[in-house]
C-alpha cells in the first residue's frame, strides 16, 4: 500500500529516511577506488566521481520525488551550470587570496612546478566531493532541519555537524574542525539560502578544494595533495594552519566568514530567511520556485 507524503512531514522523520538514501552512495564513493584497487590514480578518482555525481543526484532526486512528492526545484537545470561555473570561480578566487596573503607574509613559499596533467586528479576528486557533501550536508542536513527549526538554528547546526565530523579527517586537529565550522560551513550554507539551490554551493565547495590541492598543492582538510605547485607552509598554526592545511589558518577563515556573511545579508534582503515552525502560521517551502 502507497504511503502517503503526509506521514513523512516531521523533520525527524524525514531526516534519517533522506539520509538512508544518500548516504550508501557517499560511502561508496569514498570506497571504490579501493575496491577497485584504483586508489591514487586518475581512473580511481574518475570512478569515484561519477559515483558521487551520477548516483549522488539519483538518490537524492529519488528521495524527493518518492518522501517529499515535490518538484526538485533546488537541483533544476535551468542556470546550473552559470551557478557552478560562478561558484566554482569564487571559491578559487577566495581560496587564492587567501594563500596569497600567507605568501605575503612568508608563510607559504613555492619550490618548484609539477606539469599540467597533475591536476587532473584533484579536480575530478573536487567536483565528486563538492557534489556529494552539498547533496548530504546543504540538501539534507540545512535545508530539512530549516524546514522545521527556521534558518538560523538549521545555520548553526549543520555547520557544526559538517565542521566536526572534519575531525575524522587524516591529520585532523580541532582548530581545523572548529575553522570548517565558521568558514565554509557558514559560507556554504548561505550560498544555498540566497540561491535555494545546490549548483551555487556545489561549485563554491569544488573551486576552494581544487585550488588547495590542484593548484597550490597544499593538504585538503588534512589530506595531502598534488598540485601544479610545489608549495609549503610555515610560521605558527594560527595563521598557516599547521598540518590540516590552510583552511586552518585565521586568514582562511575571516574570508570564508566574510563571503558568507555577505552572501547572508544578500539573501536577507531578498526574503529568503526561513522563520522556525513556532514562529510562522502556515508551512512554507524550502526551496525556490523555479
Amino acid at each position: 500500500m502507497a504511503m502517503k507524503a503526509a506521514r513523512f512531514e516531521s523533520a525527524g522523520i524525514r531526516f534519517p529516511i533522506a539520509l538512508g538514501f544518500v548516504m550508501p552512495v557517499f560511502v561508496l564513493s569514498l570506497a571504490i577506488p579501493h575496491l577497485t584497487r584504483t586508489d591514487g590514480t586518475l581512473l580511481g578518482a574518475l570512478l569515484s566521481s561519477l559515483v558521487a555525481c551520477g548516483l549522488g543526484v539519483a538518490a537524492y532526486v529519488a528521495y524527493v520525488h518518492r518522501i517529499e512528492r515535490r518538484p526538485v526545484a533546488e537541483l533544476a537545470l535551468p542556470g546550473a551550470g552559470k551557478e557552478i561555473g560562478s561558484g566554482f570561480v569564487l571559491g578559487a578566487a577566495l581560496f587564492a587570496i587567501a594563500i596569497g596573503t600567507l605568501a605575503l607574509l612568508g608563510d607559504y613559499n613555492i619550490h618548484g612546478r609539477h606539469d599540467l596533467a597533475i591536476v587532473a586528479i584533484p579536480l575530478v576528486a573536487a567536483i565528486g566531493t563538492g557534489f556529494i557533501e552539498e547533496i548530504v550536508f546543504r540538501g539534507i542536513v540545512f535545508r530539512i532541519v530549516e524546514g522545521a527549526l527556521g534558518t538560523w538554528i538549521a545555520l548553526t547546526l549543520s555547520s557544526a555537524i559538517f565542521g566536526l565530523l572534519h575531525l575524522v579527517n587524516p591529520h585532523a586537529t580541532l582548530q581545523g574542525a572548529v575553522a570548517i565550522v565558521f568558514e565554509a560551513g557558514v559560507m556554504l550554507a548561505a550560498a544555498y539560502v540566497l540561491t535555494r539551490r545546490l549548483w551555487l554551493p556545489i561549485g563554491i565547495h569544488a573551486g576552494w578544494n581544487f585550488t588547495q590541492g590542484g593548484i597550490f598543492g597544499v593538504s585538503v582538510s588534512g589530506q595531502p595533495s598534488g598540485g601544479l605547485f610545489a608549495g609549503t607552509l610555515s610560521g605558527p598554526e594560527w595563521l598557516s594552519g599547521g598540518v590540516f592545511g590552510v583552511e586552518a589558518s585565521i586568514v582562511a577563515v575571516i574570508l570564508g566568514i566574510a563571503l558568507g556573511t555577505t552572501l547572508l545579508v544578500m539573501a536577507w534582503r531578498r526574503g529568503r530567511f526561513i522563520a522556525p515552525y513556532w514562529r510562522r502560521a502556515r508551512p512554507v517551502a524550502t526551496v525556490a520556485e523555479t
